[in-house]
Order: structure tokens, then C-alpha cells, then sequence
């Protein structure tokens, strides 16, 4: 097999296809590290950002559903009657003001588990934290949230 010198050497029969595409593929991972450096070093990020606030339906967990003493997904005990939050993306330890839209009460909570999972919900409020903001019995809550 011969190596090519030039990527023009495909046309000469030198060169198979295979390591050509291996020579076009290692030009787009180079390009992508120096992307990846580059917005590094600027400090800047990058497209897919999600947005660190929002207003969605809150829901709550830890008493009556065997939560309550449980591993979080952070490796801690879940206290139900503690001020923590489940979200699915937010790192573990950012903390939240969540505020209910129809009484205007908030509370901070801290991300220390994973959740909801179910749509139309982004935070999975523990059961201390939902109850500062709104009665249990309703179930779910309309929320704004936003990192502090």
C-alpha cells in the first residue's frame, strides 16, 4: 500500500479512499480541539448554553413515596424536609430562588438530585421546600426559578 503524499494522488490510483477520509477526519478533530481551546481560553461559552432561569411546573417528593433517607444521584441522604431541588441539568451544589407565581413566596434550594421526569416539569422540589412556597396538596406549582 502506498501512502499518499497529496491528496490529488487519489486520481493517480495511489491513494485508496479509505485513508484519504482518515486524513479529512483527522483535519475536522483538529479543528474541533481548537474550537473547543479556543472558547476555553476566551471565556467564552458556547452556543448550546441553556439558560440559568426559567418558569415551569414544580412538583415535590420525600414524604410518603419512600424518598426520604435515600441516596440523591449527588450521593447524599435525601431529607425530605430539607430546602434541595432536583434538576435535570443544573450542576450539583447551584443554588435557585424559586418563586410561585400565584402567592409570590420563594424559597433557595440547592440542586442535589436529578429530575423530574416527567414533562412539563423542570424542578422536583423536596417536600420542606415545596411546602415554604405552596401547600402539598396541590401537588404541582407554577414556578420561576433563577440562580443565585
Amino acid at each position: 500500500m502506498t501512502i499518499c503524499a497529496q491528496e490529488g494522488a487519489l486520481r493517480e490510483e495511489r491513494c485508496t479512499p479509505l485513508l484519504l477520509g482518515c486524513r479529512v477526519l483527522l483535519k475536522l478533530m483538529l479543528l474541533k480541539t481548537v474550537s473547543i481551546l479556543a472558547f476555553g481560553l476566551v471565556g467564552l461559552a458556547p452556543v448550546t448554553a441553556k439558560a440559568a432561569s426559567g418558569c415551569s411546573l414544580a412538583s415535590h417528593y420525600g414524604v410518603g413515596d419512600g424518598y426520604h433517607g435515600q441516596t440523591t444521584a449527588n450521593g447524599e441522604r435525601f431529607n425530605a424536609y430539607g430546602k434541595s431541588v432536583a434538576h435535570k441539568w443544573f450542576p450539583f451544589g447551584t443554588r435557585l430562588r424559586v418563586t410561585n407565581q400565584s402567592n409570590g413566596r420563594s424559597v433557595i434550594v440547592r440542586v442535589n438530585d436529578r429530575g423530574p421526569y416527567v414533562g412539563g416539569r423542570d424542578l422536583d422540589l423536596s417536600y420542606g421546600a415545596f411546602s415554604s412556597i405552596a401547600h402539598p396538596g396541590q401537588g404541582v406549582a407554577s414556578v420561576c426559578y433563577s440562580r443565585v
